[in-house]
């Protein structure tokens, strides 16, 4: 049984599976005490198990030191270095202590065409609630998709008095194209992509196996974030757009509020799980490293098998014994549904001269 949290080693805080979905640090400094992160600011210090972090988000303003990276790693816990609450997504890191269970599940999924068709049906599912899709063609609900949200942009124009004129967007460049609408719409769906991008390296699936969107590095990513554009970016640019706010920074903030104000971190790790795993399958459960067979699906890893195909092994008297894995168990973090921020008080401005008496 592994002992209390500050005396334990790192191996064994793999076992912790209650995990908070993912803790958000902004304006701070982040160092490793024994086995925990501690994280600094002017206004409070905040000790924070490691084991207990599926997803680390590092956001401006934040320092980080190699201690606090490597238990963080130890641990199975995801980093993130994004922007003001995940709205942009710069870089990753995941340590070697995880599971791919979910990743496993995930490229199940997308590489055969029934169960792909499914999932991409309960996305759609989602966007239209209380209609059956589960007959529906990917031609059929592209099309009501399409419809769907002509109807949106005409809806929020009518409500906000902001001309729609059609979506003109540049792709890799979020505010290059189009009237002041169609750019506020990119810049905050370029914002959402990030949020979703950090969620799902945290939960440990891949950005690029989309089951809607495919041959992208982030196709999985745009499968997800479509799931709230109707509800955050679209309603965001129109009513940016009514009040004058044309600027980039206006949309990125203007999200960056909504995702705090309405928890959508949480709610994306809930709807994603939900998507890729089954009702009753849990991915997140302890799993030994295993090693491929082609007729009996894995065989344990660390074994010998140099004499047998059996699990067996010759000593050095000529005897033979079983082997068991030598490996420690891995355990994919859970993202559960808590989301904890940590922000630090804005930075002081540059020290003034004193005025002459």
């Amino acid at each position: 049984m592994a002992d209390i949290w500050w005396k334990a080693d790192p191996h064994d805080l793999h076992r912790i599976t209650d995990r908070v979905s993912s803790i958000y640090v902004e304006r701070s400094h982040l160092d490793r005490d024994e086995n925990a992160v501690v994280i600094i600011n002017k206004r409070e210090t905040v000790r924070v198990p490691a084991a207990m972090i599926a997803v680390m988000l590092l956001g401006p303003g934040t320092r980080v030191t190699h201690g606090a990276v490597r238990l963080l790693a130890d641990s199975g816990t995801a980093v993130c270095w994004v922007g003001e609450q995940g709205v942009r997504m710069y870089a990753a890191g995941l340590g070697p202590s995880r599971g791919a269970g979910l990743l496993h599940r995930q490229a199940w999924l997308v590489t055969r065409p029934k169960e792909r068709l499914a999932v991409a049906r309960a996305m759609y599912g989602m966007r239209f609630p209380g209609e059956d899709v589960s007959k529906a063609t990917m031609q059929q609900l592209r099309g009501r998709e399409g419809t769907r949200i002509r109807k949106l942009y005409r809806d929020h124009s009518r409500r906000t008095g902001v001309p729609w004129d059609g979506r003109v967007y540049k792709a890799g460049d979020p505010f290059a194209a189009g009237d002041d609408l169609n750019r506020l719409l990119s810049a905050a769906n370029a914002a959402l992509y990030g949020v979703c991008h950090a969620v799902i390296v945290g939960l440990g699936a891949s950005p690029g196996l989309g089951f809607v969107h495919t041959g992208n590095a982030v196709s999985f990513v745009l499968d997800i974030a479509d799931l709230y554009k109707a509800e955050y970016t679209i309603p965001l640019a129109f009513d940016l757009a009514a009040e004058g706010l044309t600027e980039e920074r206006d949309a990125r903030t203007g999200l960056r509020d909504k995702i705090a104000e309405t928890k959508l971190l949480s709610r994306i790790v809930h709807d994603v799980k939900a998507l890729l795993t089954p009702a009753g399958v849990d991915f997140d459960t302890p799993e030994t490293s295993e090693l491929w067979d082609e007729h009996r699906g894995t065989v344990p890893a660390g074994v010998n098998w140099a004499t047998h195909a059996t699990g067996t092994a010759a000593t050095a008297d000529g005897t033979e014994t079983d082997h068991q894995p030598h490996s420690a168990a891995a355990v994919p973090a859970d993202m559960g549904e808590q989301h904890i921020a940590i922000i630090g008080p804005e930075f002081e401005g540059p020290a003034t001269p004193e005025q002459p008496r």
